[in-house]
């Protein structure tokens, strides 16, 4: 699904597209990881930030 900048909220907080640059900067700086990192973590799990945020928090412990 694109990205509907005109549409904030919802549904987009909720997923991760790593191939837009201020999402890719803004989750990356959120859970502490770099860009390749996210993309790693994205493709492992899938594009649910709660996800994505899990798999970091299983990692670190």
């Amino acid at each position: 699904m694109a990205d509907d900048k005109s549409k904030p909220g919802g549904q987009d907080r909720t997923r991760i597209n790593v191939n837009e640059d201020y999402e890719l900067r803004d989750w990356s700086k959120k859970f502490g990881v770099t860009p390749e990192q996210l993309k790693a973590a994205v493709q492992a799990v899938g594009t649910s930030a709660e996800a994505v945020e899990k798999h970091f928090k299983d990692k670190r412990q």
